[in-house]
């Protein structure tokens, strides 16, 4: 028997960060939401344990230790003891790697969320929630591809608003944009402003309201220092936002995919098609933000 999930692309509408700790991390304040397009992770019974990527993406993607579903697979054995049964799991990489869409930790997520249902269906969210945290910042967030405001190391999370279904496009010029190099470049910048969340407002309707809320209360702290590495990130934004469709454009996460808002499906759609005709080298995506997806 084959089981699948979805592991969607996270996206950040804002990310405020503050200077290192005595530890050497950044306190972050950021909205995430979660899109209906992203990765596929597959498990089906094997007579030993392996782990293969494919899809469009999947050559760039280490395939030992170095990638999060492996180490996902791994911290939950741990946490179980005891012997395994070998399987194989399976990722489709839909997504580009280092893209600032949090593609590594869901992928994560929804290995673990596979591995409970295969071997450990009774084990408690909370437990679950504990091995997801346990690989990375955006590990807990991206376990369950809901709407979330994560806060501190991005450990302390706390359900978002209410906000509409949002329609995007998702742009990446295909580059790297490496989360390490992007937060020496941002601590290298003149002092934060910090990681104090804005005034989260109920209420929020429509697009155009989220949009201006977005604009008037938020930003992404790591976008300049990410287009100041890679000038392309610059390009895409430059490009989105002369755009009539886009009501905001901005970098989600460290980059390199940047995302536009529309005011509803069909301006999106517009705009994706008009971007891949400008530049069908780039990789270009409609989707919704929202979530969880099923």
């Amino acid at each position: 028997m084959r089981l699948d999930a979805f592991a969607p692309a996270k996206v950040n509408l804002f990310l405020h960060v503050g200077g290192p700790d005595a530890a050497g991390y950044h306190p972050i304040s950021s909205l995430m939401l979660f899109a209906d397009v992203g990765d596929t992770v597959s498990l089906q019974p094997a007579e030993a344990p392996r782990f293969e990527a494919t899809g469009r993406f999947g050559d760039a993607v280490p395939v030992d230790d170095g990638n999060l579903v492996v180490r996902a697979a791994a911290a939950l054995h741990a946490r179980l003891g005891g012997p395994v049964p070998p399987f194989r799991l399976i990722l489709d990489k839909a997504l580009p790697i280092a893209a600032g869409l949090g593609g590594g930790s869901s992928d994560a997520g929804a290995a673990l969320r596979l591995l409970r249902e295969a071997l450990a269906p009774d084990l408690a969210d909370t437990a679950l929630e504990t091995v997801a945290a346990s690989l990375g910042a955006d590990g807990a967030a991206c376990l369950w591809g809901a709407p979330v405001l994560a806060q501190g190391r991005g450990e302390r999370l706390s359900p978002a608003p209410p906000l509409p279904v949002l329609h995007a496009v998702l742009v990446n010029p295909l580059v790297p944009s490496p989360t390490g190099a992007v937060y020496r470049a941002y601590d290298a910048a003149v002092a934060p402003e910090g990681e104090t969340p804005p005034p989260l407002l109920d209420g929020l309707e429509t697009a155009e309201e989220v949009c201006a809320w977005l604009a008037g209360f938020t930003r992404n702290d790591l976008q300049t220092p990410a287009v100041a590495l890679e000038p392309r990130i610059g390009q895409v934004l430059d490009l989105l936002a002369d755009e009539p469709e886009t009501l905001l454009a901005r970098m989600s996460g460290s980059g390199a995919t940047c995302f536009s808002l529309c005011a509803g499906d069909i301006e999106a759609e517009g705009l994706a098609e008009r971007i891949e005709r400008m530049r069908p080298d780039w990789w270009v995506r409609r989707c919704r933000l929202g979530g969880p997806w099923g």
